[in-house]
């Protein structure tokens, strides 16, 4: 009895129309273009302007395509799993709002903070729903309206993040197509290097934590670029390894787009060049979870049925980890 995959059958991203440019940037901090640029290797990022607009917006839009383009009715939807570590709320979860919004009646969904691996954590679960036969189609999202727990008095942070994700579609197959194997980590040990100080049942919210700016983004960068340097590289290696995959044979690099330098030591650690490797963070910076969803519709028309791709990514908390999976079908 040939075994039960989970399979991408499409995938469909939304940003938001304002672009933050590098020189826009320099007029709200000490910066300038060339500084952003050589250091991360980005050039703008997309921010969701507006009243009462959270991380659901990004999801539903990026839905409503999906199902779009798959011919999908959202009834039909088991499952929706929303990778964020932006919610609109801490309850209900983002994944509940967005159900309600893409027509998904008959679906349970929930929402998983991994920070920039959760894209890859929420695949992983959903993957098991598809291949155990619970469920015949489960949609997971990677979104994240980063500006809204930014500092923009904060260089070190404000240049780095944006606002979008994207979202694919699962379903089940025999064929040799779909999602092979994970490799999945995480350390908590990492915290105190990338975080969010206040908003949370340790430290909730009061005049002192809002005056003292505390509901913002933490990142000691130094720190934070050596432990994804090693372990994004480490992991995307091993998977390789594990699965006997050498360097030609991978078609695609999906890299979390974090920083420039940390893709480049990733690839290079794997032996795959740069025309292999997805990249795109110079028009949306770092959308957390939404980066790696983001990649695969970019490079969508360039993917053919069985492609071998590994996908990377490292986050806060620290999470990390790689996904290998075999593309399931040839450009539309």
């Amino acid at each position: 009895m040939k075994k039960t995959r989970a399979v991408i059958t499409g995938v469909h991203g939304w940003v938001p129309d304002y672009i933050l440019t590098n020189r826009e940037l320099e007029t709200m901090v000490d910066t300038n273009d060339e500084w952003i640029v050589t250091r991360t290797g980005i050039k703008e990022r997309r921010i969701l302007k507006g009243e009462n607009k959270g991380t659901s917006i990004i999801g539903i839009n990026a839905i409503k395509g999906l199902l779009k383009k798959t011919n999908t009715d959202p009834e039909d939807i088991d499952l929706i799993i929303c990778a964020t570590v932006t919610p609109d709320m801490p309850f209900p979860a983002t994944a509940n709002i967005i159900a309600d919004g893409v027509g998904a009646t008959k679906s349970y969904s929930f929402d998983i903070s991994a920070a920039c691996s959760g894209f890859l954590y929420a695949l992983t679960i959903g993957s098991q729903f598809i291949e155990t036969g619970m469920h015949k189609k489960v949609i997971i999202v990677g979104a994240d309206k980063m500006s809204s727990i930014i500092d923009y008095q904060d260089r070190a942070t404000c240049i780095i993040f944006g606002d979008g994700g994207g979202a694919v579609l699962l379903e089940p197959t025999t064929e040799e197509v779909g999602v092979m194997d994970s490799l999945l980590h995480s350390d908590g040990s990492g915290a105190p290097y990338l975080h969010m100080k206040a908003g949370g049942s340790r430290k909730p919210a009061t005049t002192e934590t809002i005056a003292n700016r505390e509901h913002y983004a933490f990142q000691e960068g130094s720190s934070v670029f050596k432990f994804a340097v090693t372990n994004m590289a480490e992991v995307s290696a091993n998977i390789m390894m594990k699965n006997n995959l050498t360097a030609s044979e991978v078609a695609w690099l999906v890299p979390h787009q974090a920083n420039k330098r940390i893709i480049d030591a990733t690839a290079n650690r794997m032996g795959i060049g740069p025309d292999k490797v997805m990249l795109n963070i110079e028009k949306y910076g770092n959308t957390t979870a939404g980066t790696l969803p983001l990649c695969l519709w970019d490079y969508e028309s360039q993917l053919k049925k069985g492609d071998n791709i590994i996908l990377a990514a490292f986050g806060g908390g620290f999470t990390w980890g790689s996904v290998y999976l075999k593309w399931g079908y040839d450009p539309k």
